[in-house]
């Protein structure tokens, strides 16, 4: 049975279709543009998509909001401060206390600390299986599995499948593209929808030359959706020559009508003002800009929020500070703020204010999560809302000095996450040890996180894609108020 990349699955196709329609709504889909949910939402004489289990039934079930602090936060910095260990270890930041007594954050952080009653800090993250690198690492985190096949699918694919959107053109959006050469800083494996294929992957918005914070900000994701290159409509000819024998049978495919309208739709929805305002900020007032901050990761969080409010169902942000006034990437890669190793790659100080340093990332946190969580709170969201502030690892509790530039390395045994929406109450889940270096009580690897994201999200966990279960772990029911 031939399965359509758009959505079409358990829907009547024609077997008449044109050459050029598939090649106009193959290059929607191909985008990860789920056009015909959205379609199939405004239109009552289009049958109902068979119901998967987990699939959505109204507007008003959970959607996610998966901030990747990509680079790995320093957890001994941030989330899990030792104020008692060696100075080799502390770092000079203090611990502020939060509004949850007993917890406390970096210093830096103080509109977080005021807002600590709606998240979750778990501080037992933890990788059991090897891990060589940042994709090996990254992988696991996006799919929750302590050791995933490449073909693993990322939460946001798996969701989609699960809850095919019925309000938007893509239930799955990806906010800043990672720059780089992915084998060596992000998972390849992101973009392709594991084995779920394509039409499941993200739908990628923006990077490091072409973001929400810049003046001049284009959509220009939208903008090829339709004016594809030569290249990309030779590849979907040769495609369309792979389909057509299944396509000229009709067996199962009685001829639709009115299918040239709905091309012209979905092409017009792509296109048009409606495809676009969730992401056009010019709509927000200017302070409920400035609130978030005027620099990547805030204008891509008000961004997110304003997808989820559009309907979309899973968003991943990619945690890029921006760099600092004067400098690039300063021997980094382009979209990892976090990854901070110091003088060892020529980032500049881990403590400073440049780039790559805590003096800067900190502020920016600080000012767009609050502000996050307090516009989904006071719209009403933060309860149908989960949020979750990862990153693909931690970083060394001993710092590291190279050429006197102070700095931190790669460290999978124990790091910070933070969960907040969603049911989802305050407070602190699991324990390192004395010097953040391991897990010291309830260890949570991969796995663990990814089936309390189901059960917040309120996924049963027992569903599956394909012949796959979508966890082997056991949510965290200690986190749920």
């Amino acid at each position: 049975m031939l399965h359509m990349p758009l959505g079409f699955e358990g829907q009547s196709v024609s077997a008449q279709l044109t050459r050029r329609q598939m090649l106009h709504v193959g290059g929607l889909s191909m985008l990860g543009l789920g056009l015909p949910s959205a379609l199939r939402a405004s239109d009552p004489g289009l049958p109902a998509r068979a119901r998967e289990p987990g699939s959505r039934g109204s507007a008003s079930e959970k959607s996610c909001i998966f901030i990747v602090m990509g680079g790995g936060p320093s957890h001994v910095d941030i989330w899990d401060m030792k104020p008692q260990a060696p100075v080799e270890v502390r770092g000079p930041y203090k611990p502020v206390a939060t509004s949850v007594p007993g917890v406390h954050i970096n210093e830096l952080m103080p509109r977080l600390s005021n807002l600590s009653q709606h998240y979750s800090i778990i501080r037992s993250m933890t990788h059991t299986a090897s891990i060589r690198n940042h994709p090996d690492a990254m992988h696991n985190c996006l799919t929750g599995q302590a050791k995933a096949p490449d073909d693993a699918p990322c939460y946001g694919s798996v969701m989609a499948k699960l809850r095919p959107s019925k309000r938007v053109m893509t239930p799955y959006v990806w906010l800043h593209r990672c720059d780089g050469n992915t084998t060596v800083f992000c998972s390849p494996f992101i973009s392709l929808g594991g084995f779920l294929g394509r039409p499941y992957a993200p739908f990628f918005v923006g990077n490091s030359t072409n973001h929400p914070a810049m003046p001049n900000f284009q959509l220009s994701e939208l903008d090829s959706v339709v004016g594809t290159s030569p290249q990309r409509t030779l590849e979907r000819e040769e495609l369309l020559g792979r389909l057509e024998p299944s396509l000229s049978s009709t067996s199962g495919y009685p001829a639709a009508t009115g299918w040239g309208e709905l091309r012209q739709r979905a092409v017009d929805l792509a296109t048009g003002p409606a495809a676009r305002k969730p992401f056009d900020l010019q709509h927000e007032p200017a302070k409920v800009r400035d609130r978030y901050g005027r620099h990547p990761l805030g204008q891509y969080l008000l961004m997110a929020r304003r997808l989820v409010e559009s309907g979309v169902g899973f968003v991943s942000v990619n945690g890029w500070c921006g760099f600092a006034p004067g400098e690039g990437s300063q021997g980094g890669a382009a979209s990892f703020t976090w990854d901070m190793h110091g003088g060892g790659m020529g980032q500049g100080n881990i403590f400073g204010k440049g780039s790559y340093g805590l003096g800067w990332a900190l502020p920016r946190l600080d000012e767009a999560l609050s502000a996050l969580l307090e516009d989904l709170h006071d719209r009403g969201l933060l309860k149908s809302t989960l949020v979750v502030v990862v990153g693909e690892f931690g970083r060394t509790p001993k710092i590291e000095t190279n050429k006197g530039i102070s700095g931190r390395s790669h460290w999978p045994a124990c790091f910070s996450a933070v969960l907040a929406g969603a049911g989802i109450g305050g407070g602190v889940y699991g324990a390192s040890d004395k010097i953040g270096a391991y897990v010291k009580d309830h260890p949570v690897p991969p796995q663990v996180l990814g089936a309390t994201l189901y059960q917040a999200l309120g996924v049963p966990l027992d569903s599956k894609v394909g012949a796959r279960p979508i966890t082997t772990g056991e949510p965290i029911h200690e986190l749920f108020s």
